[in-house]
Parts: C-alpha cells; sequence; structure tokens
C-alpha cells in the first residue's frame, strides 16, 4: 500500500510539453529520497486542461499542480511528498482559496461538467487491465453475456436514446437492431471509427489514450448483440501513444480471457483487431472506411446497401465511433433511464468537445447535452483572452458550420445546431474573436475539405475546387457581387450531388458564413476591405505622422526595404513595396504604425 500516488498526464497534449521527462525526474527524486516505497508514480491519460500542462496530481490530497517543469520536481518531493506541505505556488490558482485547497471538481472549469465517456481519463493507468477493472471495468461484458438476451441488450439501448457521437446522430442501438438478424448464421463483424480528420478534434484520441479497454468492452457487447465475433479498430497512425495502448490493451483483455475463445465461459467468442489509417479524412465516412479496412483505396460506396445489410468484406457490419462506444458500459451497469435522464428530448446523455482556438481553458470537456453555448465558452472554458469579445464557434470542423453571437445562448444538442445551419460532428468546436475573419474561415475548411476529397465523384472533387477558387479570389479583393451568387449556387448543388457526407456537408462552413456574415464578403467584395484586418492583399500598413519618432527600427526590420525615411524624421510605407508582412508593426516602440 502506498501513502501517496502521483498522478501525471501523458496524454499527446502533456506529453508534447514534456511529460514524460516529468515522470523521470520524479522517479529519481522518489529515489533519492527513498519514497519508493511509499510513492507511486501513475502515467494516466488527459485530465482535460490541456492549456496547463504538464499536469500532476498528488493523492490523497488532491493537489492540482499545473505547468510543472523538471526544475520543480525537487521541491514537490522534498516539500510534499517527504514533509506533507503543499507547494501552493505550483498549484492551479483556482484551487488556492483562503480556507485550503479547493477541490478539482469545485472549479469553473470542472463544476458543470459530467464524465461518463471520460469518467476513467486522468483517473486510471491506461496501460494496466488491473486499474479499469478496479473501476468496475469489464463488469458490463460480464452482465450481458450472464443475464441478458441480446435482444435485451439492444433494447437497453434505444431506450437510452444513445445517438452516434462521431456526426451525423443516428441512433445507435437502431443501427445495433438493423444489424442483429441471423445471428450466428452469418458473419459479421464490429468496426470502430477512431480516424478523427477534424481539425481541432482529440475527443477520441483522449479516450484511447486514457480509457482503451473501455472500447474493447462496448465493442465486445455490440458483438455479442448483433451476433459478431471480430471486430476492427481504425485508428490513425499519427497517434502514436492510442496505438501503442491500444496494443497493450488488447494483449491484455486476451491474456484475461476477456477477448478470444469462450468469454466468462459463456460459449461467446469475440477478438478485435488494429487497421492503422493513413490519415484521409474521408474515411471517416463508414464505407470508405471499411473499403479501407479491407486493404483498397478509402472511397465511399453508394448506398443503400448500407454496413449494416452489407458492409465490410460484403458482410452485415456495425461502426460507431470511440466516443459513442465509451458510453455503452455505463448505460449497460446504471440502465438506461439513467442515461436518458441526461440531456434533451431528442438528445440524450453527454457530449465530449475538444475546445480550442481563442479559449482560454483550451482543452477536453463532457457536458450533459443541452447545455449552453455560453455556458461552455465563458464559463468552462475561461472566457475570451484578451478581453476580445465572441464572435462565432465553429462545430462540426470542415463538415459544421459557424453559430454566431446571436445564438450565443443556444442550448447543445443534434437538432439545435442543425436548425442554424451548424451540426455536432465529432465534436471539435473552434472559438472565434473579433480578429478572425469569416470569409478567411471559410475559405480554410474549403481548402481542408479540397485536399481531403477521394475525387470518386464529380461534384465533390471539381465543385469543391471551383468553391475555393471564389473564396481565394474575394479574399485577394478581386471578387464580385456575381461570384457570391455563384458561390452559393455552387455550394447548394455540392450538397445534393456528391455520393458522400464528405461532399454533402462541404458547403456548410460556406453556407453558414454567408448566412450569418454575407457583410463581411460584401466588404471584401464592395469596399475591398477585410474588417477583421486578416486577409492580407486587402490589407494597407500605414505610419502615423504624429507618433513617429524617427527611430527606423521599422525600415531596418522591413525585409523588402519598402520605409523611406531618415533619422528623427517622420517615415513613410511606399504601398508599392509593402509585402504586409506586419514585421514593421511589430518593432515600433510607439504604436505609430496600424493596419487597415
Amino acid at each position: 500500500m502506498y501513502r501517496s500516488h502521483v498522478l501525471v498526464c501523458g496524454g499527446t497534449g502533456c506529453t508534447s510539453s514534456g511529460s514524460e521527462k516529468i515522470i523521470q525526474k520524479l522517479e529519481e527524486e522518489i529515489k533519492k529520497n527513498d519514497l519508493t516505497e511509499e510513492v507511486a508514480v501513475v502515467k494516466t491519460g488527459c485530465h482535460g486542461l490541456c492549456a496547463l500542462g504538464p499536469i500532476m496530481i498528488v493523492y490523497p490530497e488532491a493537489a492540482f499542480y499545473s505547468m510543472v517543469k523538471e526544475e520543480d520536481i525537487p521541491e514537490i518531493v522534498s516539500e510534499h511528498l517527504l514533509k506533507g506541505r503543499i507547494v501552493t505556488r505550483l498549484l492551479y490558482q483556482e484551487t488556492v482559496t483562503p480556507e485550503g485547497i479547493k477541490s478539482l471538481h469545485e472549479t469553473k472549469f470542472y463544476k458543470k461538467q459530467h464524465r461518463i465517456a471520460l469518467r476513467n481519463c486522468g483517473i486510471i493507468d491506461p496501460e494496466n487491465i488491473d486499474e479499469y477493472i478496479g473501476t468496475h471495468g469489464y463488469e458490463a461484458l460480464g452482465k450481458v453475456l450472464t443475464e441478458m438476451t441480446p435482444d435485451e441488450v439492444i433494447e437497453t439501448i434505444l431506450k437510452s436514446g444513445l445517438r452516434g457521437r462521431g456526426g451525423a446522430g443516428f441512433p445507435t442501438g437502431m443501427k445495433w437492431k438493423f444489424a442483429s438478424g441471423n445471428r450466428g448464421n452469418v458473419q459479421k463483424y464490429v468496426c470502430c471509427n477512431a480516424d478523427e480528420g477534424d481539425p481541432g478534434a482529440f475527443m477520441d484520441r483522449s479516450v484511447l489514450e486514457g480509457d482503451p479497454h473501455v472500447v474493447l468492452e462496448a465493442m465486445a457487447i455490440a458483438g455479442y448483440a448483433i451476433g459478431a465475433n471480430q471486430g476492427y479498430i481504425y485508428v490513425r497512425a499519427e497517434y502514436p501513444i492510442a496505438v501503442e495502448r491500444l496494443k497493450i490493451a488488447i494483449r491484455q483483455a486476451r491474456e484475461y480471457g476477456l477477448l478470444g475463445k469462450d468469454i466468462f465461459g459463456s460459449g461467446f467468442d469475440f477478438d478485435i483487431d488494429l487497421r492503422l489509417g493513413a490519415g484521409a479524412f474521408v474515411c471517416g465516412e463508414e464505407t470508405a472506411l471499411m473499403t479501407s479496412i479491407e486493404g483498397n483505396r478509402g472511397e465511399p460506396r453508394p448506398r443503400p446497401p448500407f454496413p449494416a445489410v452489407k458492409g465490410l468484406f460484403e458482410s452485415p457490419t456495425i461502426l460507431n465511433n470511440v466516443e459513442t462506444y465509451a458510453n455503452i458500459p455505463q448505460i449497460i451497469l446504471h440502465g438506461a433511464d439513467w442515461f436518458a435522464s441526461m440531456g434533451t428530448e431528442k438528445s440524450k446523455g453527454t457530449k465530449v468537445f475538444a475546445l480550442g482556438g481563442k479559449i482560454n481553458n483550451t482543452g477536453l470537456v463532457e457536458i450533459p447535452m443541452g447545455t449552453t453555448l455560453r455556458t461552455v465558452i465563458e464559463e468552462i472554458g475561461g472566457g475570451i483572452p484578451n478581453g476580445k469579445k465572441f464572435k462565432a464557434a465553429q462545430t462540426g470542423g470542415p463538415s459544421g458550420g459557424c453559430i454566431p453571437a446571436e445564438h450565443f445562448d443556444i442550448p447543445i444538442d443534434y437538432d439545435n445546431l442543425l436548425s442554424i445551419g451548424s451540426m455536432m460532428g465529432s465534436g471539435g468546436l473552434i472559438v472565434m474573436d473579433e480578429d478572425n475573419c469569416m470569409v478567411d474561415i471559410a475559405k480554410f475548411f474549403l481548402e481542408f475539405t479540397v485536399d481531403e476529397s477521394c475525387g470518386k465523384c464529380t461534384p465533390c472533387r471539381i465543385g469543391t475546387k471551383r468553391m475555393y477558387e471564389i473564396l481565394d479570389k474575394i479574399t485577394k479583393g478581386e471578387g464580385t457581387l456575381e461570384d457570391i451568387d455563384k458561390l452559393e449556387e455552387l455550394c447548394l448543388y455540392i450538397k445534393e450531388n456528391s455520393l458522400c457526407g464528405l461532399g454533402q456537408t462541404a458547403p456548410n462552413p460556406v453556407l453558414s458564413t454567408l448566412h450569418y456574415f454575407r457583410d463581411e464578403y460584401i466588404a471584401h467584395v464592395v469596399d475591398k476591405k477585410c474588417p477583421a484586418g486578416v486577409c492580407k492583399s486587402l490589407l494597407s500598413y500605414t505610419i502615423d505622422a504624429d507618433k513617429c519618432r524617427g527611430c527606423t527600427l521599422c525600415a531596418r526590420n522591413c525585409p523588402n526595404n519598402a520605409i523611406i525615411g531618415r533619422v528623427k524624421e517622420v517615415h513613410v510605407i511606399d504601398q508599392s513595396r509593402c509585402v504586409k508582412c506586419g514585421a514593421c508593426m511589430e518593432k515600433c516602440r510607439f504604436g505609430a504604425i496600424t493596419k487597415k
């Protein structure tokens, strides 16, 4: 028995901030102070507050140390772990109060969260199956194999109201029911979409890194429900930590008899293999993903037939994403009514979001469906940095749309987001402030879609390219009002005629920005100005004669010799030579240079 446990985040975010070196230094100092038998160091998954990494939590005091550096470790070990004195200056400051150390769950970031899919992330060692079992892991699998029929399992998932967390929100139980016929007579498959290609999305990666066994358990439950004996997890190769932990988890589950033959002595056989994706966004579409698993080029197939009838290797197949599976064991253990009691009428349970962009608390959050966007951004996210105003939030990545300030109080669920031209998507939530140009944002997502289109159908392959060209033309100040009309027409054509979800949803960022921020498009076209000061071709840098001191610092740092003026004389920018790099404005000490 250890008297203290030191939990250090081993997720991708904190690893990139140096948590591996923190762990190494921690173990060295613990050994140096003869605390090896008293203090355990546990490498966990993501705690959520990614902006504060590397993160370290010491139990039983629950002292939350943030932005820990190697040089801080000797002090933490000698003061806290050896002498029992918490190093207050290194704590996450919101937890420090005059009355003492406040629980992490009482902080603004965590207070309104409710963790189901993320319940073990940051809590257990993801590479130790015993720790997962110690948090009721594999009990749900045991329950369904010994106490429930496959139809009862499907009915429980149906009754819970769980909808797919990967994008469109199709009812999970309905999908399982469609694939459940002819159990035992037909080869079937259970697939997990762990590809997660949206820019700014890292929800599924964090679950795989912090709690991989929950996905294995859920997939086995799904296999029992539909009568499948084989599962595949399709995970992108760019997630090396997630891939390694999945390999460890699968090996451990096989060793414990929780995957393989005759699980729990029930006669049920089920195993799981990994398939690595090469980072193609289109392989997030279910038929393209299955085509890729089969060893072919990842291109979508026409539907119908749907995968529940003819999927992987032309056999009945169900596909859910990581977050969807992460909810399954808890629904089985606590019941459908428990899960359905959370959320809204048509969107039950919770949703995980990767919060990024112009936000103070960048990180991973899990909130009940129906939580307002304002609550997520102002309370959980800590608001917009530098006192800037909220302008929009992008949900659903390249497939989603922008939510403007006028909808700041909208309750987040599937139907509400669709009603305002956005979508839930997998859960990326990118926050934008007044310094973001919405035309440039639409162009960014279109550029991504053009690169990721598989090229199989003409509307997506050619149409998105033409859309991008029009947006590029507008941001360069070369657009016309007719271009805006043509852009809108193209959007509607591509939505109606593309083969798969990638093309069908590609126009969403453009349509939503046209709807809510058309004035910015018109400013680019008519006034040849970018209101946010982002689009370089429409910018001009000028020097205020009243503020210029003639120090020549701007001229000396101009890469194109575009600034004219002698020492102690007012300088002038030659607009014909200016490349609009902003170096002069950055270097000026007197605030004499402005951009318009």
